[in-house]
């Protein structure tokens, strides 16, 4: 039987490379202070309105004042996908 010939396979070169331009994000150091500031304040606000018994920060929101508390916290989260 006739031995099939071999293909040979052209080797690999990688196209050319064009010059890689830098991609310039900003400046982000705003982010963590201000996302850490969300949190901390969400938190101080229900630990606040918990240990007030509900007459501090806003006595006329009332259980309300859980709502902004965790507001604020979703606030931070929502700057910390800012974050690179």
């Amino acid at each position: 039987m006739p031995k099939s010939r071999i293909r040979k396979k052209a080797d690999f070169t990688p196209p050319p490379s064009k010059n890689a331009t830098a991609i310039k994000l900003g400046n982000r150091g705003w982010v963590a202070p201000l996302m850490l500031a969300f949190f901390v304040v969400g938190l101080a606000w229900i630990v606040l309105f918990y240990v007030t018994q509900g007459s501090l920060p806003v006595d006329a929101l009332g259980n309300w004042n859980i709502v902004v508390g965790f507001g604020f916290i979703a606030g931070g989260f929502v700057v910390s996908t800012q974050w690179k």
